[in-house]
């Protein structure tokens, strides 16, 4: 048995997932009554890790919004997994959105994590490593009490947490 148990904690996106519910809402796009003869896109960049909406209004971009969220909720993509950046004119009365997809956990909200866990006086070491926090213990149940502390703390990232060994 081992003497030290760990996991990791980091943001995790499944891009393939994010894909297959882009294609899904690019469907119903299609099929929807309202957005017949109306300028409508949903494009995903990759690389860049973002997805961009355009359209007409601002009612028509909060409505692919929305048709892009309930998507990813099917393929368990928690919601904050995007933040909306920018809305800007993208010219010919079309409006321009540009959707984040936040999948890294950057060192504030590592330190968030990492204060939380030292304030809550579980026998349990939390250190930053690079993208993720790596918690250590003897016991495995303060690593689950642990768990339960970080979910509770309502950061808008999608944690996950893996490689509990």
């Amino acid at each position: 048995m081992a003497s030290e148990h760990s996991f990791d904690i980091s943001c995790a996106v499944d891009m393939m997932e994010v894909k297959n519910a882009l294609e899904t809402s690019k469907k119903e796009l299609a099929a929807r009554y309202d957005f017949k003869g109306v300028t409508a896109q949903i494009e995903l960049n990759e690389k860049e890790k973002f997805i961009s909406l355009l359209s007409s209004s601002d009612n028509k971009i909060d409505a692919l919004k929305d048709i892009v969220i309930s998507k990813l909720i099917k393929r368990n993509i928690p919601p904050v997994a995007l933040s909306e950046s920018k809305r800007e004119s993208a010219g010919g009365g079309n409006i321009k959105a540009i959707l984040k997809l936040n999948d890294t956990l950057d060192s504030e909200n590592s330190k968030k994590i990492t204060k939380a866990i030292k304030d809550a006086k579980l026998k349990v070491t939390a250190s930053i490593r690079g993208e993720e926090v790596r918690v250590v213990s003897k016991s495995i149940d303060d690593l689950q009490e642990c768990i339960r502390l970080v979910k509770g703390l309502n950061l808008e990232l999608p944690l996950s947490f893996k490689n509990l060994k």
